[in-house]
């Protein structure tokens, strides 16, 4: 049977299919827009998302498909015809880090972790579906009309693709709106983000039978990315991790059952959870800029071919005293300081570009250790760290990571972990044997200098969230 993974990303929407001899074969990669109407808002437009899947779909031709989404990107649409009424708003947009804020202040915090499991943070879905119902008035009035729909991308797409409103158990349990324990709508959680719990999709499992597309493909998986990511980097077993480095850098680690952490640090998420099996758990963390710390220095300058980056003749920036930390939109796991900004610190007269630029992807590979390191804390990790992601390429970046996360690495041979997840998956739910991967390279661990260097991080780090702190009581101040 043909098997088509379709991943609807950040940035663009690509498909891949899967051949006999168990390789992912790119078929077609469409970008998409993405708009910034005002400080700290990052929008998508609905339509443009659906059509490039329609497209993904008409050049792949398959029988089975598996499709990852982008987990915290969100919308309202119209029940009766599909048609958004609001912009998709982006993981990445933080135009409800206020509300967020005063929910915190007033004490909410406590039950959005004891239900949900996740911090007061706008990344997640919850706050931005609010913000809608507020500040978009054609989808207050369908709500009071009783057409309105509300979700995550998965739940927009397989509502105009399928016919059935729903999205899956892992994509849910990243809203802020689900109670890790039921695995359902929390109508305590949706009343206080002001969110209607019925204009809220289905809750399902992650693959299985999940409806038929255009063309008579059958949907049998669909799951956030980073969860397909960590399937597709076979871990299957309590302990096993894996680093996928993309716009952000997503850490994930299988618990098998609930872990529950005291505080916000690692977050309990659902990995995932076939039809009619129990639910798998994970840990997750994130960092907020990782290729897209590295994309924006090449807009600045810094740097005119990935080549350049991937060897430096001085020895570690870090070593010399000069630091990144790339809090560019925020500090996320296991800080959840979105006020931080990010700095060099330690400059002087004779740095050049290649120190900035060696400088940011050493600050990528810390925060990243930071990430491992939280999550070391709460559950042992099993065996190597599996990393992919466009950074895994670079020889520099690994080599330093490695000598900083306290743990081997193994780089996969293939570099499509999102697809190769998800395309597993669909072949399992339709029972359709898959041929063996090949294991990939590790590279070892090092322990020597990692304290060090991740104590003067650390010193940095927190200076520059000082500072945020400090930065916004003069605010305060000035406003009242």
């Amino acid at each position: 049977m043909r098997i088509a993974a379709i991943d609807q990303g950040t940035t663009s929407t690509r498909v891949l299919a899967l051949d006999a001899d168990g390789a992912l074969r790119p078929v077609l990669s469409l970008p998409h827009g993405q708009g910034y109407p005002a400080p700290g808002h990052v929008e998508m437009d609905g339509e443009e998302l659906l059509a490039n899947i329609r497209r993904c779909l008409d050049a792949a031709a398959p029988e089975v498909v598996g499709l990852a989404n982008q987990g915290e990107s969100c919308l309202a649409w119209d029940a009766r015809d599909g048609r958004p009424v609001s912009p998709v708003i982006s993981w990445q947009d933080d135009r409800t880090a206020d509300v967020t804020r005063v929910l915190e202040r007033e004490g909410a915090g406590a039950l959005v972790m004891a239900r949900a499991g996740l911090p007061l943070d706008p990344y997640f879905s919850a706050s931005k579906l609010g913000w809608i119902l507020r500040h978009v008035p054609e989808a207050a009035d369908l709500a009071r009309q009783g057409h309105l729909r509300l979700g995550t991308t998965d739940a927009f797409f397989r509502d105009r693709l399928t016919g059935r409103f729903q999205t899956d158990i892992a994509t849910a349990s990243r809203t802020s709106l689900m109670n890790l324990e039921t695995g359902a709508w929390d109508a305590d959680l949706c009343a206080l983000f002001g969110v209607p719990m019925d204009c809220l999709p289905e809750i399902g499992p992650t693959s299985g039978d999940l409806g038929t597309l255009p063309g008579g493909a059958r949907l049998a998986a669909s799951i956030v990315d980073q969860q397909a990511a960590l399937y597709g980097h076979g871990c299957r077993s309590p302990g096993a991790a894996k680093v996928t480095f993309g716009t952000g850098a997503f850490v994930q680690c299988l618990t098998g059952t609930l872990v529950r952490p005291e505080r916000p640090g690692p977050l309990p998420t659902v990995a995932w959870q076939r039809a009619g099996e129990p639910v798998a758990y994970a840990l997750d963390g994130g960092v907020y800029a990782a290729a897209s710390a590295v994309n924006w220095a090449r807009e600045l300058g810094l740097f005119d071919d990935f080549a350049e980056i991937s060897a430096f003749a001085a020895p570690p920036a870090i070593d010399r005293g000069l630091v990144f930390v790339p809090a560019l939109a925020g500090l996320g796991c296991p800080h959840w300081q979105r006020a931080t900004r990010g700095a060099w610190l330690g400059l002087g007269l004779g740095h050049g570009k290649a120190d900035l630029m060696q400088a940011l992807l050493e600050g990528v590979a810390l925060r990243t250790a930071e990430v491992l390191d939280a999550m070391r804390s709460l559950h042992a990790l099993e065996g190597p760290v599996s990393v992919d992601g466009g950074l895994s390429r670079n020889a520099y970046f690994v080599g330093f990571l490695s000598e900083v996360a306290g743990q081997d690495l193994v780089l996969p041979q293939a570099s499509e972990q999102t697809a190769a997840g998800l395309a597993q998956m669909a072949a399992e739910a339709c029972g359709i044997p898959l041929v063996a991967v090949a294991p990939g390279r590790r590279v070892r661990a090092g322990q020597d200098l990692r304290p060090g260097r991740l104590t003067r991080f650390a010193l940095a780090r927190q200076g520059l969230s000082d500072l945020a702190d400090a930065l916004g009581q003069t605010g305060a101040v000035a406003q009242s």
